[in-house]
């Protein structure tokens, strides 16, 4: 009876919570630098949740070590919605990485994906395969013999070929960059012949033909790019790898806040202007229900520590 009486209670305080929400300030923890993607989410969609809720709400920047910092402090925050984290891709690779400071499933509820970014497969014009197809099999021809690039070891550019090398049986070695800048301009230069990157970093050289796209790692095609076939539709294994963006919830946040917040961002993301920030970063506006959002941080960290098991990736 008493551990009856004692859930009731805490039941009725957090529908209180819940009610009164939101009383004070919230904080939208990015744990990136300012100008970033979350970043620049972040500061488009709280000044508007502010106005509709009348309360005032905070980007707080937490950068470092590759979003894990800020992460780590978004989990330990109180669970009353007054602290939320807003992150990208590197929340579920980070953990299949090395061991994280926190669990990005059990510490974490999910409240919204918000935006996602397709990922393109670049070759160098003078390789020759016109198709993903025959680029695969090119590959296969010859092991060990070529080369790709990556802004990063363990970026989710790098375990995206490595996803594919393991789905295809190719073997092309990996050659690590710091950063876009370098892994693009060597590639156009023909010092490695392929890489994955997101479409809006690498379209400009696919306009001007100074690299060859064979094909989008999404479920659909890009508006963008409508004659570039998925990786299904070029008859290879249908593998789905995007960049993104979410909002979390420290784990035990009442479900009513959790769908009070997953509300106004669906709402939020069918306003004209958001959509054109979201489009000017070459990502496109998703939403959702938080149960969909969960699933897909399960299915992507058990995806990439396969990967990162497999191809024996070791984080910098």
């Amino acid at each position: 009876m008493t551990r009856l009486l004692a859930g009731l209670f805490l039941a009725c305080a957090a529908s209180a919570a819940a009610q009164d929400y939101p009383s004070r300030p919230i904080h939208i923890i990015v744990p990136y630098t300012p100008g970033t993607g979350a970043d620049i989410l972040s500061r488009v969609l709280g000044p508007k949740v502010a106005e509709r809720w009348k309360a005032a709400v905070v980007t707080d920047n937490r950068p470092g070590a590759t979003g894990n910092i800020g992460a780590a402090e978004a989990a330990k925050a109180a669970p009353d919605g007054y602290t939320l984290l807003l992150t990208a891709t590197s929340f579920t690779t980070n953990p299949a990485l090395n061991p994280a400071p926190f669990d990005p499933v059990k510490d974490f509820a999910p409240i919204a994906l918000l935006a996602t970014g397709a990922l393109g497969v670049y070759i160098h014009p003078q390789v020759p395969a016109k198709t993903a197809r025959e680029f695969v099999s090119l590959v296969r021809s010859q092991p060990g013999k070529l080369y790709y690039s990556s802004p990063g070891n363990g970026g989710p550019q790098h375990l995206a070929m490595e996803l594919l090398k393991l789905e295809t049986g190719m073997d092309i070695v990996h050659v690590p960059y710091k950063g876009a800048a370098g892994a693009i301009s060597d590639l156009i230069g023909g010092h490695v012949q392929a890489m994955i990157s997101a479409l809006q970093t690498v379209s400009p050289h696919v306009q001007s033909g100074r690299l060859r796209m064979l094909a989008v790692m999404s479920a659909r095609r890009s508006d963008a790019f409508p004659d570039v076939p998925t990786l299904k539709e070029a008859g290879l294994p249908d593998l789905e790898v995007e960049t993104w963006y979410a909002i979390f919830a420290p784990a035990g946040t009442p479900t009513a806040i959790v769908a009070r917040v997953n509300k106004e961002m669906n709402e939020l993301l069918k306003e004209a202007d958001v959509k054109d920030v979201i489009a000017k970063q070459g990502l496109v506006p998703e939403g959702g229900a938080p149960e969909a959002l969960g699933e897909r941080v399960k299915r992507e960290l058990a995806s990439w520590t396969r990967v990162v098991k497999a191809a024996g990736i070791k984080a910098d």
